[in-house]
């Protein structure tokens, strides 16, 4: 029965989906019937349920520290594989929870919206297939999973149906598809190499592998595509973009949990083809580190509060690569910072749900996203303050909440690693993008529940008592906020305990020392990044970014786009101009051989000038038809016609015949019979 729950747990949305689209299609009184709503409300409840049942299994030790396992086999030809240890455990029930949460907003924040059965059915349908995601038990679950995930997602971000939302979910779609494309390289090359993508098998095959560069390739490859989800530099461009246009329900999963599908990629492969393996790990830091202070910085000249918060989600995964990039060149001591990698994970995820729910109350009263335009409306507003507070503090490292404890097991960690040039560097600039982190928040927090609006009339309106969220968005934001606060409020009862249900999965190196979180070391590392916070914050937001007429402004080079200034001229200009050069100059090549050896070795002798007596009978039969009404117009015409149109078809239809010959030789004949074939083998291949 606890296996089953696997299952439940991974295919139970789909069919919930379905039946919550169904029902609430249904119309009462031009209305959508509310049954679909309440169908998807009691779906996540009982995922959240189910989730927390096994968590509970695992935190008390009752499946005896071993794993849940549930095959599926002959599924698409290679089975599909399920497994659920501790880490697993954990991270189901935090993405039950935030389905939860986010539903309960969603009733509210979709009140006027179209299209909203749709949203719930895709909600549903991306809660499974991110369920099938963390829960997978080898790499070929993972991939189509995470294919699924990245197809049903990509609804919540044209959600709107607008010119900006619309461009930005081509963007998401792109880089879902490239990346999975290059991921699906990658375990053609694992197989090939190990003959298995079962993850618990790959770090024994590992260890009898004999060449090293095809497993770096797959790693590559793979890397390539989980990098891309989890919006790791320079495959982030989809993170800025997508998140100002989605619904705030939906910009709140996708950056707190579906981010986390490409870590878990990215740990799956550190943490078994490439376990304590130096040269990878400095890449992965590399990678982090340019990821976590490029996010920071464009959110601090970021003018947009869901920008702002997508910024930050990059440079937040960008701590956690470096995190991983630093337990493979600590090996074996690799004790503080698997701790950090995992509960920093978790604590993204819990202050993404409290800052883009917050995000939403804001946008749903105002329907702006500016700052300038939003400034003051959390004013006398003491409840959202409280809530964007926790979520702003616990992002920023400060004592007491939750992200400070991660944080500082990560820079410890890094501290661990040695005076190199490469790691005092890492480490500063860990530092200095915690104090972006403290900048961009105080930021945000300052501009929304502090100053007041430009404009007079709107910050009355603003100020206007009265209900800004109904009591179920009310709940859903101050249960999340409270949860929160409690969780990094007592760490040692709190997150040591769920950070060791990850020892197995991250292959925790062995014992841990006593952390004192709150030690003069450790509080003098979070005072200088709240330090450098304090200055970036009064030197440049408020002398630079905020001018007295003009309020905050984007300073940011509008061609320093990365996506515009690169990826779309080279993906729909440059590569497609250079591939149609090659194909010409192939095709061309190949022609002029034929020609060339037709005119030399085979000598073919050209056709006679003389009209020939050659054809068939439909030329024949036509050439006589038309010579009949020849003779006819002749008749009434003082111009007479003298053709033989019998001669004249015949030529034509040996000049037909002769260029059908060299369309036959020619190379782009070949491959359009080839596409032909490899369309008509695959659709006998899904028939079959």
């Amino acid at each position: 029965m606890t296996n089953g729950l696997l299952g439940f747990l991974v295919f139970f949305p789909f069919p919930a989906g379905l039946l919550s689209y169904w029902l609430g299609s249904m119309k009462t009184k031009k209305e959508i019937h509310p049954c679909g709503r309440s169908v998807a409300v009691v779906s996540v409840a009982l995922e959240f349920a189910a989730a927390l049942y096994v968590f509970a299994g695992f935190l008390s030790g009752s499946f005896g520290g071993g794993t849940l396992d549930l095959l599926l086999p002959e599924v698409c030809g290679f089975g599909l594989g399920f497994t659920m240890d501790g880490f697993r455990a954990v991270y189901a029930l935090v993405s039950a929870f935030m389905w939860m949460m986010t539903m309960l907003l969603a009733g509210e924040y979709f009140r006027h919206h179209a299209h909203v059965q749709r949203f719930y059915l895709f909600f549903l349908f991306t809660l499974g297939a991110t369920m099938g995601v963390f829960l997978s038990a080898d790499l070929f679950t993972t991939f189509l999973f995470f294919e699924t995930m990245s197809f049903t997602s990509y609804v919540w971000v044209a959600q709107e149906e607008d010119e900006a939302s619309l461009r930005a979910a081509s963007t998401y779609l792109a880089v879902a598809v490239i990346g999975g494309l290059v991921m699906l390289m990658g375990l053609f090359l694992l197989y090939g190499q190990f003959s298995t993508l079962v993850i618990s098998e790959l770090r024994n095959a590992v260890l009898t592998e004999h060449d090293k560069g095809v497993t770096y390739l797959a790693g590559a490859c793979m890397l390539f595509g989980f990098g891309a989800k989890a919006g790791a530099f320079p495959l982030h461009i989809w993170l800025p973009k997508a998140h100002p246009v989605a619904p705030a329900p939906a910009s709140a999963l996708l950056s707190g949990v579906l981010t986390k599908t490409g870590i878990y990629g990215i740990l799956v492969l550190s943490c078994n083809l490439f376990y304590q393996d130096k040269l990878w790990g400095a890449w992965i830091l590399a990678i982090g580190v340019i990821t976590m202070f490029g996010g920071a910085l464009l959110g601090v000249f970021s003018v947009d509060l869901k920008r702002t918060l997508a910024c930050s989600s990059m440079s937040q995964i960008g701590f956690v690569l470096v995190g991983v990039g630093t337990a493979g060149i600590l090996q074996e001591e690799n004790l503080l910072v698997t701790n950090g990698i995992f509960l920093h994970m978790i604590n993204h995820s819990l202050i993404k749900l409290v800052l883009f729910m917050a995000a939403g109350v804001i946008y749903q009263n105002t329907h702006r996203l500016d700052l300038n335009s939003i400034r003051g409306f959390g004013r006398k507003k003491p409840l959202l303050k409280g809530i964007f507070l926790t979520g702003a503090l616990a992002i920023a490292g400060i004592p007491f909440f939750g992200g400070y404890v991660s944080k500082t097991l990560l820079h410890e960690a890094i501290a661990e690693c040695g005076g190199g040039s490469m790691m005092t560097a890492a480490e500063w600039l860990f530092l200095c993008s915690g104090g972006l982190t403290v900048a961009y928040m105080a930021k945000l927090f300052v501009a929304i529940f502090i100053e007041k609006n430009a404009d007079a009339a709107r910050q009355a309106e603003y100020d206007t008592p009265g209900p800004y969220m109904n009591r179920v968005s009310g709940f859903a934001l101050s249960g999340s906020a409270a949860v929160l606060f409690l969780w990094g409020l007592i760490p040692k009862l709190t997150m040591e305990p769920v950070a060791r249900l990850g020892h197995a999965f991250l292959r925790f190196g062995g014992p841990l020392h006593e952390v004192h979180y709150f030690s003069i070391g450790n509080l003098k590392g979070a005072a200088v990044s709240i330090g450098i916070g304090a200055l970036v914050y009064g030197l440049f937001v408020r002398r630079v970014l905020r001018k007295k007429q003009e309020g905050y402004r984007n300073v940011w080079p509008e061609w320093l786009d990365l996506e515009n200034l690169l990826y779309r001229p080279l993906l729909l200009k440059i590569l497609p101009t250079i591939a149609r050069i090659l194909c010409r100059v192939m095709d061309s090549a190949a022609d002029t051989l034929v020609v060339f050896l037709r005119k030399s070795v085979y000598r073919d002798s050209p056709l006679p000038y003389e009209h020939t007596e050659e054809g068939n009978l439909l030329t024949y039969i036509l050439g006589r038809l038309m010579n009949f009404f020849q003779s006819i117009y002749n008749v009434f015409h003082t111009k007479k016609h003298r053709r033989d149109y019998v001669a004249i078809l015949a030529d034509r239809n040996e000049e037909f015949k002769e260029t059908n010959r060299i369309i036959g030789r020619s190379l782009s004949y070949g491959l359009l019979l080839f596409g032909i074939g490899l369309v008509l083998t695959f659709v006998y291949l899904i028939w079959w």
